[in-house]
C-alpha cells in the first residue's frame, strides 16, 4: 500500500500532540495515549480485536477541546504487555485502571468498537456507578456471539505473517471482516502503526493467542446495564445487522438510542469517520444536559 495523500482534517488530527502512559494491571503493563487537558471530562476509547489505540488517534483529537480523551491498548494488543489468558472481565479492569491513571474529575464516558464494545458492555455491567455513559460501536450481542467463539475471524488472527520489510507487510494488511473502505490514507495509518520489527522481520503487534479461549456471550451483561448506554452501528454492517441491533435494543430495555451510520460497514470509524464524530458529539452533547432515565 503506497503513501496516500490525506485531507487536511486527518493531517491536523494525527499531528495533534499526545501524551503516553503505562499502568500495571495484574502483572501486565497497559499502554495508553492522551489528548486534551487534565481536568476536562473523561472520554475513553477502546479498540477492536487485534487493533490498537492508534485506531482512535485520528478521531480522539477532535474531542480534545471539550474532553480529556484517552485511548488504550488492551493487553495482547499494540504496545501493551501480553498475558497467558485473556477475557472481557480482565480487559474491563484495564479500562478502569487507565481511567484512574488519567485522573478524570468524574466518571468517564467509554466508547468501544467491536471487541472493545464487548469490553465496554462488561465494564458497564460491573462498574456502572463509575461510568457517565457507555457507547457500543458495532459490537454484536446475539446467540451465538460471533466475537466470542472460535471461528473464521479468530482463525484469521492466529497465523500472522512475518515480512522482510515494512512496505511488504503493509501490502498484506486486511480488514477483518472484509469490507470496502475508500479512505486508503486511514487504512495506511492504522496498518503502519500495527507493525513492529522482530529478528525474523516485520510482523503485527497483537498476540496471535488472543482468540485461543472461547469467550462468554455478553447477553446477560448487556441486559443488566443500568447506566446510560447507546449502540452505534454501520448501516451496511454484516456484524451488527438490523435484526441484531433490534435484539440488543430489547436487551437494553428499549430505552437506549440505536444510531445507524449511513454508508458505513463494521469498521465505521475507518469508512465514515466524520459521520461517526458528528454522531458521537451529538450524543455526548445530549447526555451533557439531559437527565438520565431512571431504570425501572
Amino acid at each position: 500500500m503506497a503513501e496516500v495523500p490525506a485531507p487536511d482534517w486527518f493531517t491536523r488530527a494525527v499531528d495533534t500532540p499526545y501524551r503516553e502512559g503505562w499502568v500495571p494491571v495484574e502483572g501486565t503493563d497497559i499502554h495508553y495515549l492522551e489528548w486534551g487537558e487534565p481536568g476536562l471530562p473523561g472520554l475513553v476509547f477502546v479498540h477492536g480485536g487485534a487493533a490498537h489505540a492508534h485506531w482512535w488517534s485520528f478521531l480522539a483529537p477532535m474531542f480534545a477541546k471539550r474532553w480529556h480523551a484517552v485511548a488504550l491498548d488492551l493487553s495482547g494488543h499494540g504496545d501493551s504487555g501480553r498475558r497467558d489468558r485473556y477475557d472481557h472481565r480482565l480487559w474491563a479492569e484495564e479500562v478502569v485502571a487507565v481511567a484512574d491513571a488519567a485522573g478524570f474529575p468524574g466518571p468517564p464516558v467509554v466508547v468501544g468498537h467491536s471487541l472493545g464494545g464487548l469490553v465496554t458492555i462488561q465494564l458497564a455491567s460491573t462498574h456502572c456507578d463509575h461510568l457517565a455513559g457507555a457507547v457500543i460501536v458495532d459490537s454484536p450481542v446475539r446467540e451465538p456471539d460471533p466475537e466470542s467463539r472460535a471461528g473464521a475471524r479468530g482463525q484469521a488472527f492466529r497465523t500472522p505473517g512475518t515480512y522482510p520489510d515494512e512496505a511488504t507487510a503493509i501490502e498484506h494488511f486486511r480488514l477483518i471482516p472484509p469490507q470496502p473502505c475508500d479512505n486508503d490514507y486511514i487504512v495506511d495509518h492504522v496498518a503502519r502503526l500495527s507493525l513492529h520489527e522482530t529478528e525474523g522481520g516485520w510482523t503485527w503487534k497483537f498476540d496471535p493467542h488472543l482468540f485461543d479461549q472461547t469467550l462468554v456471550s455478553m447477553r446477560d451483561q448487556l441486559a443488566s446495564v443500568r447506566c446510560r448506554i447507546a449502540l452505534f452501528r454501520g448501516e451496511s454492517s454484516t456484524v451488527v445487522p438490523e435484526n441484531t441491533a433490534a435484539y440488543m435494543y430489547e436487551l437494553m430495555g428499549r430505552s437506549a438510542p440505536v444510531v445507524s451510520i449511513p454508508e458505513a460497514h463494521h469498521h465505521l470509524i475507518l469508512d465514515q469517520p466524520l459521520a461517526f464524530v458528528a454522531a458521537l458529539r451529538t450524543l455526548l452533547a445530549d447526555w451533557d444536559h439531559s437527565i438520565p432515565r431512571t431504570a425501572l
